[in-house]
């Protein structure tokens, strides 16, 4: 692999992250995600009925994410021009990385609520799926912080984790497998039987990504000795993975998380992560968005490495040889 070969791989990464700390997701852009989600939401209402739901979830995840998979494949391997490839790498993944946009948001919160805990509970309710309707000011704030969290796995993390394993492909497999999870995912009535493979894939796609951005956080903060605690009530979690960026934060703020929540009208207790139970304050989020973008930066590092190894390698096995 030549030298130029090692600058298209990288190039495009590069770029795409610069595109989202200067975008971050723009209303008026065309997202890949909404087709998804219209996919996802047309198989739903034509299989989610009658007999074998289980069964049936399980056929249309594993089809549209193999779908999601070999249709970016085949579009970048159809493309000939180097420029161009390089152009529509960039292109898709920027679509996969969501790192600015939340942490917009989650500033957007902070300042609703101390305006009102009426517009706090209307801004939080843009990043959350839970009711927010009854939240206090403190359970507002705790929510957004609780969501960048869990986002810096989800639209960072693990989308860069899947492009080092399986390149842009992999990342837009990924963003569907989150995209069925967020839609079909729960388990409440509706959901349970025909979204509990999809909710499985996630669980399993998000595995090390997850410990991953507990570890990068805690290295962005300087504060590595906390993993005791985040092994500690990151396993406590309901879920099998969000607890562990949850449970980073947490420690990092001295904070706690967790509690009941209510979710299309039935009430989830998730475990308490920390026993501080303290106010949280506009400088904790500040604190909060500063750790996110270290650790960022720190997983781009590691994204980039695992590219110039990629290109590395064969260029010493060729100089050897």
């Amino acid at each position: 692999m030549s030298g130029m070969e090692c600058l298209w791989l990288v190039l495009p990464l590069l770029c795409a992250w610069a595109l989202d700390r200067l975008l971050g997701d723009p209303a008026w852009l065309p997202h890949p995600v909404v087709l998804f989600g219209r996919a996802i939401a047309w198989c739903e209402h034509r299989f989610n009925c009658g007999l074998r739901r289980r069964l049936k979830g399980a056929a249309v995840a594993v089809l549209l994410v193999g779908a999601a998979y070999g249709l970016t494949r085949v579009l970048l391997w159809g493309l000939g021009d180097p420029w161009l490839k390089a152009a529509v790498e960039t292109v898709l993944i920027f679509y996969c990385l969501a790192g600015t946009t939340l942490v917009r948001e989650v500033r957007a919160v902070f300042r609703a609520v101390d305006r009102s805990v009426d517009a706090g509970r209307r801004q939080v309710a843009r990043i959350v799926g839970r009711d927010t309707q009854q939240l206090s000011p403190q359970e507002v704030r705790t929510a957004a912080l609780e969501t960048l969290a869990e986002n810096l796995s989800d639209g960072v993390v693990a989308p860069l984790f899947w492009y080092i394993l399986l390149g842009v492909p992999g990342m837009m497999a990924y963003k569907m497998v989150n995209t069925l999870d967020s839609m079909v995912g729960y388990r409440n009535e509706r959901y349970r039987l025909f979204g509990c493979f999809a909710a499985r894939m996630d669980d399993v796609a998000n595995f090390v990504p997850a410990r991953l951005t507990a570890l990068l956080m805690l290295l962005a903060s300087g504060r590595p000795g906390l993993w005791k605690f985040v092994a500690r009530y990151g396993r406590q979690h309901a879920s099998p993975n969000a607890g562990y960026p949850e449970s980073a934060l947490a420690g990092i703020l001295d904070c706690r998380f967790g509690g009941p929540h209510d979710y299309f009208g039935e009430e989830v207790w998730k475990p308490y992560i920390g026993v501080n139970n303290r106010p949280l304050h506009t400088a904790d989020m500040l604190r909060a968005v500063s750790v996110n973008r270290r650790a960022e930066g720190l997983m781009m590092v590691l994204a980039v490495s695992a590219q110039a190894l990629r290109c590395a390698w064969p260029l010493a096995l060729a100089a050897q040889g």
